[in-house]
């Protein structure tokens, strides 16, 4: 009974802080993310509160947190814009992988933690916040822009490409041969070919079938779904978080706006959760040591997410401005980075504090570079090539028109 009482008293605490620090960050207008890290980091092990009776109920939490991330994420999406995506802005996802993935793949051998540790920290790196990014869009109110879909293209060429990388990271982490991941790879490959068949092709008889006049019924019939598909998923190692983006993308229509109204509180609920769980297991006085790692870090793949989405803007035909609007709107990083490098600690502990220094640093100035990365290039351009000045006007001729010259 004592135990119960305590972990209704910590989980009461710790929801209670959230809203607080969530109700924070919407005044001052940036993302709760790195404020959730900070609680999960004040509570955990190392922290000024430590939790003892609810971290159980918290781990389960933050799984549930990443599946439903990933569900809600799939939702926006339908299989016709996936494969539109795939066709036509592929080069740009190729460019975004070769940019910002490097760093962090360099970054991990530097500091001698292997190869396996180089691949997670290179998706660390790599990976946008989508969250983020959304809410940035909306907040500056560029959602209509020239520049956002490529933005938007460049985001799903991301959550598709972690269909196949997650899968070989969680292979790697457990010490699969080179042919048990290879077949890793190959069920996932086939289980996104087949999702995305099923979608494109009978996408409304799956969504008639999970469809209900009732809310509750929808919830509990989408939720439970999502739930089996994604535990059947990491039985085939293919990863939980992967099947619940398939089976948002399996659903369409009303069906997936339905879900996704009424699961959108669930998902915030249990990311926060999973936002602090990751602080939970990362002690603060292990990220001093890495602070100046993250902090270049930070610098090379903020300077690199411009470029890509430079990149990508003007091979789309967007002007100038708006390629800078694009570049500087990829920079955050968020519930991606944090997954893979839940992924990954247990392996190389040091990427935990790492990667939480990293995602703080870049989800604070993320919102900071979509809004001043256009207005500081045009002044550092205006100041290398200033605008020359306009050649003063003629003067009247003072010579005698022809009246004067006659006398008339």
């Amino acid at each position: 009974m004592h135990q119960t009482t305590a972990m209704l008293i910590e989980l009461g605490a710790i929801i209670l802080v959230l809203g607080l620090l969530g109700r924070l960050a919407g005044r001052v207008g940036f993302s709760p993310i790195p404020l959730y890290l900070l609680a999960g980091l004040a509570f955990g092990q190392g922290g000024i509160l430590p939790l003892q009776a609810s971290e159980e109920f918290v781990a389960t939490g933050a799984e549930i947190g990443v599946i439903l991330l990933l569900l809600l994420l799939g939702l926006e999406y339908s299989a016709s814009e996936l494969v539109t995506s795939l066709k036509t802005q592929y080069p740009s996802g190729a460019v975004d992988f070769v940019l910002n993935a490097t760093p962090g793949a360099v970054m991990a051998l530097l500091l001698g933690w292997g190869p396996v540790a180089a691949v997670a920290l290179a998706g660390v790196t790599w990976i946008s916040s989508s969250g983020v990014i959304a809410k940035v869009l909306g907040d500056l109110r560029r959602l209509g822009n020239r520049e956002t879909p490529v933005v938007l293209g460049v985001l799903v060429l991301e959550d598709l490409s972690m269909a196949v990388y997650l899968p070989i990271l969680t292979a790697l982490l457990a010490g699969v041969s080179l042919a048990g991941g290879t077949v890793t790879l190959l069920i996932a490959l086939g289980t996104v070919g087949a999702v995305l068949y099923l979608a494109l092709r009978h996408g409304r008889l799956i969504s008639r079938a999970v469809s209900s006049d009732s809310a509750e019924m929808l919830l509990l019939v989408v939720f439970g779904l999502t739930l089996v598909v994604a535990g059947i998923a990491q039985h085939l190692q293919v990863s939980a978080a992967v099947g619940a983006f398939l089976v948002g993308i399996a659903l369409s229509g009303e069906v997936a706006e339905g879900a996704g109204v009424l699961l959108t509180p669930l998902r915030d609920l249990f990311a926060a959760v999973f936002f602090v769980f990751f602080g939970l297991h990362t002690d603060p006085a292990d990220i001093p040591p890495v602070l100046l790692p993250a902090l270049a870090l930070a610098a090379v793949t903020a300077l690199t997410k411009i470029a890509t989405g430079y990149w990508a803007a003007r091979r789309a035909g967007i002007s100038a401005k708006g390629r800078w609007r694009a570049g500087g709107t990829l920079v955050a990083r968020g519930e991606f980075s944090i997954v893979i490098a839940g992924l990954a600690v247990g392996t190389e502990p040091r990427i935990g504090p790492l990667a939480t220094a990293y995602v703080l640093i870049l989800v604070v100035l993320g919102p900071i570079t979509a809004r001043w990365t256009e207005p500081a290039a045009r002044r550092l351009t205006n100041r290398l090539h200033p605008a020359p000045r306009p050649t003063p006007p003629t003067p009247p001729t003072t010579e005698p028109t022809e009246a004067v010259r006659t006398g008339h």
